[in-house]
């Protein structure tokens, strides 16, 4: 059945709630979250013991928000008392926003393809097709699982693919990644005494960039911290994996130096994700290091109408990988969609996100590579 609207959302993680959030405080209402499985389900599918690594509190004596908040005056900290929330935790938090904002949203939705017309777009899916004048792309991460980074790669077990880590088999395990998925694979194994190798491209652990987004979270060096004494938790660099073959019950890991590495227990890929993007690589100009280009908006280059938020969206040095980062764009977005449907911001509204820290002006407010 074909429906109409003027904004399609895709996806309900904290990238869709939120931007659909700040369009329905904004005053629009002919729009739709379209979500192929639930709210919040990829936080859902985390292991047991994940945690999110940007610590959750409120702020709001000095009129900030929870790091990890995706609308003003809401914290996931404070309603669940914890800091580090696991990814069950997040997904309620992300359901109690869609409810108490009566968020129009449509589960069960695959997007198979989109097309850009003259008026908008026509999105094809599972249930029929969605014609809409603007898409905002708030597809995620995690249930992209990047499974063959080199030859053997499928024999491996991807760290997304595990429920929890203690339904995992034998004494010892090797680890292919070095960033903040590897560490924390290897950190809850060390605590299960297991006896854990990292094998790393680069020394990841050796980085101080101030910045997250490019060297290891302050939370993540915390846990290392406790296994630096340890011949438990073992960390090499310079350790680039190029193969891994399976020669009866036994796993052969090698490497670019010439070194084969024996192991009895599958070893852990943690080479990250691929992102929701390869659905729609055609909508969007990418550049030679292979980053999107987006205008100041975050609206595409290609496809005018058709804008992204979430952890892909970066400018120049600034990489809005993390909620508190990604977030500040939710306003700047939605805004230019209702300043283009003709649909009035209260000037209270604006100065609301504002000092929210939620913007809503351009690039120049979200401060630095390293606080933003």
């Amino acid at each position: 059945m074909k429906k109409e609207y003027d904004v399609v959302i895709v996806g309900a993680g904290p990238a869709g709630i939120g931007i659909g959030s700040t369009l329905k405080q904004l005053g629009l209402h002919n729009y739709v979250i379209v979500e192929r499985n639930s709210v919040g389900s990829t936080f859902n599918k985390w292991p047991k013991e994940m945690r999110l690594l940007t610590p959750s509190f409120p702020g709001h004596g000095f009129g900030l928000l929870d790091l990890n908040a995706i609308v003003p005056e809401t914290s996931p900290g404070f309603t669940f008392q914890s800091e580090h929330l696991s990814g069950q935790e997040y997904a309620r938090y992300l359901q109690a926003i869609s409810h108490h904002f009566e968020l129009p949203i449509e589960i069960g939705i695959d997007v198979k393809e989109m097309e850009k017309t003259v008026d908008g777009f026509r999105l094809n899916t599972n249930k029929g097709e969605i014609i809409c004048k603007y898409v905002v792309w708030a597809g995620g991460e995690f249930q992209y699982p990047n499974l063959q980074p080199f030859e053997g790669g499928e024999l491996c077990l991807h760290n997304s693919k595990v429920h929890s880590w203690e339904d995992l088999d034998g004494n010892k395990f090797f680890i292919i990644g070095g960033y903040e998925s590897g560490m924390d694979s290897a950190i809850h194994l060390s605590h299960l005494d297991k006896d854990v190798t990292v094998l790393a491209r680069e020394d990841t652990w050796t980085n101080y960039n101030p910045d997250p987004s490019i060297s290891l979270s302050p939370f993540t060096c915390d846990r290392l911290a406790e296994f630096h004494d340890s011949d438990q938790l073992v960390l090499r660099g310079n350790a680039e994996v190029i193969k891994v073959e399976k020669e009866e019950e036994d796993y052969q890991i090698y490497l670019s130096n010439g070194e084969k590495i024996e192991s009895s227990t599958q070893p852990i890929l943690a080479t990250g994700f691929k992102n929701s993007l390869s659905l729609i690589l055609e909508h969007f100009y990418w550049d030679e290091e292979n980053h999107i280009e987006l205008n100041e908006v975050d609206e595409s280059t290609v496809s005018e109408g058709l804008f992204l938020v979430g952890p892909q969206v970066r400018h120049e040095p600034i990489i809005f990988c993390f909620i508190y980062k990604f977030r500040q764009r939710f306003a700047i977005v939605a805004k230019e969609i209702c300043d283009r449907l003709g649909i009035e911001v209260s000037s209270e509204l604006i100065e609301f996100y504002r000092r929210s820290n939620m913007y809503l002006d351009d690039l120049s407010c979200c401060g630095n590579e390293c606080i933003c």
